[in-house]
């Protein structure tokens, strides 16, 4: 990967794709203003940030990071929003910023099981952190004319997403106990986002932003989420020392979810 003073915050944004009914250097400010909030105050330590961020719009289809060889410096995000849908744009984007942020963004980076459950749950609870962030910034400083009221869409927007998580899929007792009955689907190749798991981790990095800064360590070892989740978090502590991140979250998500 080529050498570059850039990181995950300066790297220049670069739209493309059909974006629909929504202005291009619109959704251009907010992605700006969204990244500036998401990543706000965080060391980010991973030795592996694109020099670039290419955002593109499909007309349909889930979002994603497109893996990707040519250019290699470049991480590709990609969104499916209506026209200045820009609560949905925000969270698309925090959402796979995060996986960026955990160094999943190069060929290399293929989701595979039994611990991709566990990053899945982590960006997810980055994104919605940082639509809370998002909305108290647009409330005081908004991007565009007269338009600081959004900054109540977003909190709402924020605030149904976190109530479905609380209350789609309860969990039977302490997340441990949840996590053991649950573990064998969340390691299987079909297992989806769980609110549960969201929703703890939320807990977590809500209220200590170092946990954020060891996103960065993530993923920094051969065979990334192929591991169980013991290796997994093993190795991910091995990895914080390396970057310097603080390594406060691997222990957190050992005590969270009751893993040996």
């Amino acid at each position: 990967m080529p050498a570059s003073s850039a990181n995950l915050l300066s790297a220049p944004i670069q739209l493309i794709g059909t974006w629909g009914g929504s202005p291009v250097d619109a959704a251009g400010t907010v992605l700006n203003r969204s990244r500036e909030v998401f990543l706000h105050g965080l060391r980010l330590v991973s030795d592996r940030q694109p020099s670039k961020l290419l955002i593109d719009d499909h007309a349909s289809g889930p979002p994603a990071i497109w893996l990707h060889a040519d250019p290699p410096d470049t991480a590709w995000l990609i969104v499916d929003i209506g026209g200045r849908d820009w609560c949905k744009l925000a969270y698309q984007f925090g959402h796979e910023l995060g996986h960026v942020l955990c160094n999943s963004w190069d060929p290399s980076a293929r989701p595979r099981p039994p611990s991709q459950w566990l990053e899945e749950a982590m960006v997810e609870a980055f994104s919605i952190r940082g639509l809370g962030l998002l909305a108290s910034s647009w409330e005081a400083n908004p991007p565009f004319v007269n338009d600081s009221a959004f900054g109540q869409a977003i909190r709402q927007y924020r605030e149904a997403m976190v109530d479905r998580y609380r209350t789609s899929q309860e969990p039977a007792g302490p997340i441990p106990a949840w996590f053991a009955a649950k573990r064998t689907y969340l390691e299987s190749p079909v297992a989806h986002i769980e609110g549960p798991a969201v929703v703890a981790i939320l807990g977590v990095i809500e209220n200590d932003a170092a946990c954020i800064e060891d996103y960065g360590a993530v993923n920094r070892w051969p065979l990334r989420s192929g591991l169980k989740i013991e290796d997994y978090l093993t190795a991910w502590q091995a990895s914080c020392v390396e970057v310097g991140a603080p390594g406060v979250m691997p222990a957190r998500v050992r005590e969270l979810f009751g893993v040996g």
